[in-house]
């Protein structure tokens, strides 16, 4: 019997050898998918149930026309029958079946059955034990060369009670299925007669029932196709508009509000979304407002503090005169020295905060030349009384044009090796190095290193890794300055330990495209 075969294939590591990545993909291909299962397994059932149906109204039919025969030929056969006996009611029996093609045979009280030619299929000899065993009508579907054949067997009883030939039969059903009515008529004949006959024409409507629902197939998920697209498209757009809107307030754009339109989930996902962004957009304009009184209030303590420092200077520089004169008690000496000290370190820091503040309102001024970098770091040096510093080497191999400003670079390197005379311990080594179009200045000491956990904070405001350098009497924004100032000349500062031992801090300049000449 021919099976119904799914028009669709899948491989056999998965429904889908390459899983689709985009949502769009995925949502079609799973609507597809269940639209396909659905029609499959609807095909599946009704062709099912037409089989079934088919092939019960064929078994019906046969069985009421062999019976039709029998109790219009048996009554008229002398028992018991002769194999010529036999042999003429197959005949006619078969000649009565007209269409059907009957092929009938007979037998009597369990010999072999005798068929009106030798052309006829041979009877399952499990229908003729069924027959003879239940003493009913039983059908058996079979296969014969090839085709499918449906097989009868109809015992005979007699009907009257003296014992005459009159006949009446009993009915049955397969031999994988319970008799629906046994021979009550009276005893048994023992005359079985069976028949067989070809189910060419019900197969061709089961072949045909196979062939519509294949056929269907493609056209149903052509058809699905439409809907699923639909579905696809109607889920899509907000994600899109979600997506977008995100895009929009990672970018800044705080103010950005969706329309959110429906009850379902998605338009609780977008009201969702507003709410968060309200939520930020208020929350961003409170920290602006913090940050902005917190820059203007240290600006304005820095610019507040400056004139009494000036004085402040004035009078400390009068007062260490008179302690290097050595008019003054040993005692008031030291206290002149201390506050001198502090004196100074406080206006460093006041400028150090006023600095800060013109990075954070980006009013630095930067004011670009062409130099050479060797040039800026043999003033740093001779500035700040480092030339001759035994201390501290300086390895200047070759020319090293940028394009910077010179202030600021010697900001930066006057705190690097300030900070590595300071933390670290000598030779505190200056290289300059030129590589393709960077220029790089590193400052590297044999001190202990900076602890991994303080690497990444090292160019944090105020931050100090006291833990593993001694306590200083710096504000914590040197590092931070310079930094700045490495950017504002297009330029990176880096921090890093030596394998050897020791902190490396890197200054990477873009190289200037002629050198400049050396003063």
């Amino acid at each position: 019997m021919r099976r119904f075969r799914l028009p669709l294939r899948f491989a056999a590591s998965g429904f889908w050898p390459h899983a689709p990545r985009g949502l769009r993909v995925r949502l079609v291909v799973a609507f597809l998918l269940a639209a396909a299962f659905g029609a499959l397994l609807t095909a599946g059932l009704t062709f099912h149930r037409a089989r079934a149906a088919i092939l019960d109204r064929a078994e019906e039919t046969a069985v009421a026309d062999l019976r039709t025969q029998l109790d219009s030929l048996a009554p008229d056969l002398t028992l018991p029958p002769t194999a010529q006996d036999l042999r003429g009611l197959t005949r006619q029996i078969d000649q009565a079946g007209g269409a059907r093609a009957w092929h009938a045979s007979a037998s009597y009280r369990g010999g072999e059955p005798v068929a009106a030619s030798a052309g006829t299929p041979p009877v399952p000899d499990e229908l003729r034990r069924a027959v003879q065993d239940s003493g009913r009508a039983v059908h058996q579907r079979t296969e014969h060369d090839g085709r499918p054949w449906l097989a009868l067997g109809m015992p005979v009883a007699y009907t009257d009670d003296s014992g005459d030939t009159g006949t009446d039969t009993g009915t049955g059903k397969d031999t994988g299925t319970d008799a629906d009515t046994s021979a009550d008529a009276g005893s048994l004949s023992g005359l079985t007669v069976y028949a067989v006959f070809p189910l060419d024409d019900d197969r061709a409507d089961i072949d045909a029932l196979v062939t519509a629902a294949e056929a269907g197939a493609v056209p149903a998920l052509a058809l699905a196709l439409v809907p699923a697209l639909f579905a696809a498209r109607s889920v899509l757009r907000p994600v899109r508009r979600l997506r977008h809107g995100a895009e929009r307030i990672a970018a800044g754009e705080l103010d950005t509000r969706l329309d959110a339109a429906g009850r379902d989930e998605l338009a609780d996902l977008t009201r969702s979304f507003n709410t968060m962004a309200e939520t930020l957009e208020r929350d961003a304009a409170e920290l602006r407002r913090l940050e902005a009184g917190a820059r203007r209030f240290a600006a304005d303590v820095a610019h507040e503090l400056r004139t009494p420092l000036a004085a402040m200077a004035a009078v400390t520089e009068v007062l260490d005169e008179d302690a290097a004169s050595g008019v003054l008690p040993a005692d008031t000496e030291d206290a002149v020295r201390l506050i001198s000290e502090e004196v100074r370190a406080l206006a460093r820091t006041v400028e150090d905060l006023m600095e800060v503040s013109r990075f954070d309102a980006k009013a630095a001024p930067v004011h670009r030349e062409d130099v050479d970098l060797r040039t800026l770091v043999t003033k740093t040096l001779q500035l700040r009384g480092w030339a001759h510093d035994e201390r501290l080497r300086a390895d200047l191999p070759e020319p090293a044009p940028v394009c910077v400003d010179p202030r600021r670079i010697d900001v930066v390197l006057g705190n690097l090796v300030a900070n590595a005379l300071h933390h670290g311990r000598p030779p505190v080594t200056v290289a300059v190095r030129v590589r393709g179009d960077l220029v790089r200045v590193t400052v590297t000491d044999r001190g202990p290193g900076i602890p991994d956990e303080a690497l990444p904070y090292v160019f944090d405001r105020f931050y100090k890794a006291d833990a593993a350098r001694p306590r200083s009497g710096g504000s914590g924004l040197g590092l931070a300055i310079a930094q700045e100032n490495a950017a504002l000349n297009d330029g990176t500062l880096t921090a890093a330990n030596h394998p050897d031992g020791g902190a490396v801090f890197t200054l990477t300049l873009p190289a200037a495209a002629s050198s400049p000449g050396t003063t």
